[in-house]
């Protein structure tokens, strides 16, 4: 599994520097994992100010 990071995200970058692997760029509107690269290790998720991070 891998993590999605939802519509709640408020762009707001904190857990872009937080993954250990680069899997979170930031998108048009949001910002998105690479489901390809993503370790699950859940970084993204205890960094969000808004639990946009979600496991799959």
């Amino acid at each position: 599994m891998s993590y999605i990071i939802t519509d709640a995200c408020i762009s707001c970058g904190a857990c872009e520097p937080e993954c250990p692997v680069g899997a979170i760029t930031a998108g048009d509107d949001i910002y998105v994992i690479d489901s390809a690269t993503c370790i699950d290790c859940g970084a993204c998720a205890s960094v969000c100010p808004v639990e946009a991070p979600q496991q799959q």
